[in-house]
């Protein structure tokens, strides 16, 4: 096996819609580019069913992982002679940017829930495990695989490095917060990355930033916090989530009844008996997925139909907003109402909650791993961000949630039962507010 690393002959470019040109000049990262793990994130959409919402978010983890590669190596470039950084911590800091989120599995998020998995836990599997990733990893060194799954997993020593890649201000999250509004076509997304990389300084445990930059680091925070309302947390995207994880657990039900599918759930089977292989996991994506939501438009059960026919058709649910207050008041009796209308409420009558802390500061005796944005006065001194800035300052440690309710709301309006179902409007019209359209 080789050892060590080595500059490639001519540097590799690829041309990036978002930061122009990704720039790779060591073969270490080229060949982790090339592995057979790492190209399966081509398969894998960054932004799961927000494409059903904007259309053009189609972009990938491939596309996202190489951003964050790109902006870490920008990053490096500015650190390099600077106190507090060590040269020789390139190659692990690009390592661990470029292979953050190859755990990631179809449909993330609604996946984990439904068969209890954790990407994290898979990318650790990758890069440790018998992968090509992890064999190219080890001409580092047989330490090096560990190194790399530490700086991911934010258990390496060197915080400066974790900070780097996952703190509240990183190249992870620089990345994904201009190519999803880049890919959605919003606005609210952009800051200035150029001026950030330029005022970042490296101190003995985290990244800081020059005083100079603060305007810079709060367009940045304002940019965060839009994005997660206006995109990430989309009640049309829920509305998809909501479907695709009502999916996910049908077909686990109708596996533990067995029942006689005609397109049987091969690719799902170690799922369900929570024994998953490494081979398993990397041999499910979103194209398998996709294909066996098609096939299951044609299943005899009524219900796994329908719920795929809507994923792949685009036929969501509707939603109203409502306070926690219901769920002690009504929420029996609604379920109770859409049962007498023959509509399984397990599968068609759906909470979601969505959660968002856009900043935050410190808090003693917290178990928490948000370490806070320092800037660096010309005294040398360091302050934290919303000390300094009014527009941070009135945004920390606010936790902003809402709840809303999802349900078919054609059934509604089909002739019968006009009693059940005008009890049901007068709960979703009365006392929960204004239906969503």
């Amino acid at each position: 096996m080789p050892v060590g690393n080595k500059k490639l002959p001519e540097e590799k470019v690829f041309k990036d819609p978002v930061h122009r040109y990704i720039h790779i000049s060591d073969e270490l990262i080229w060949d982790l580019v090339g592995t057979k793990e790492f190209q399966r994130l081509r398969r894998v959409r960054q932004l799961g069913t927000t494409f059903l919402t904007f259309h053009g978010a189609e972009h990938t983890r491939f596309n996202h992982s190489l951003g964050v590669y790109e902006i870490m190596r920008r990053i490096i470039e500015v650190f390099e002679g600077r106190p507090h950084w060590n040269g020789n911590e390139g190659l692990l800091c690009l390592s661990a940017a470029l292979l953050h989120d190859i755990g990631h599995g179809p449909f993330s998020h609604s996946f984990e829930k439904v068969f209890n998995t954790d990407h994290e836990e898979w990318t650790r599997h990758i890069i440790l495990g018998d992968t090509e990733v992890n064999t190219v990893l080890r001409r580092m060194g047989e330490d090096f695989p560990q190194q790399v799954a530490d700086v991911i997993e934010k258990t390496h020593p060197n915080k400066l490095i974790v900070s780097m890649i996952s703190s509240q201000i990183d190249a992870d999250r620089m990345d994904y917060l201009q190519r999803d509004a880049f890919y959605t076509g919003v606005s609210y997304g952009h800051f200035d990355m150029e001026r950030i990389l330029r005022v970042m300084r490296p101190t003995e445990d985290q990244v800081v930033i020059k005083a100079t930059g603060m305007h810079a680091v709060e367009d940045y925070i304002m940019s965060r916090y839009q994005m997660y309302w206006q995109v990430y947390f989309h009640p049309v995207t829920r509305s998809a989530e909501v479907i695709l994880t009502k999916i996910l657990q049908r077909v686990k039900d109708l596996k533990n009844e067995e029942y006689p599918f005609k397109y049987p759930p091969h690719h799902f089977e170690s799922f369900f008996r929570g024994a998953i292989t490494l081979e398993d996991y990397l041999d499910l994506d979103e194209s398998v997925a996709m294909y066996y939501f098609l096939m299951w438009q044609k299943e005899e059960d009524a219900i796994l139909q329908d719920l795929c026919r809507r994923f792949m058709n685009r036929r969501l649910f509707k939603y109203v907003e409502f306070d926690q207050h219901f769920m002690m008041n009504e929420w029996l009796r609604l379920q109770q109402l859409f049962a007498d209308l023959g509509v399984d409420p397990a599968y068609y009558l759906v909470v979601d909650s969505s959660s968002d802390l856009p900043y935050d500061f410190y808090r003693p005796g917290e178990e928490e791993d948000r370490v806070p944005i320092h800037l660096l006065m010309p005294d040398r001194r360091l302050r934290e961000l919303s000390r300094e800035s009014d527009v941070v300052e009135a945004i920390s440690g606010k936790k902003r949630t809402d709840h809303k309710l999802y349900y078919p709301s054609e059934v509604l309006e089909e002739p019968g039962q006009e009693d059940t179902k005008q009890q049901i409007k007068d709960i979703l019209h009365l006392k929960l507010g204004k239906v969503e359209r």
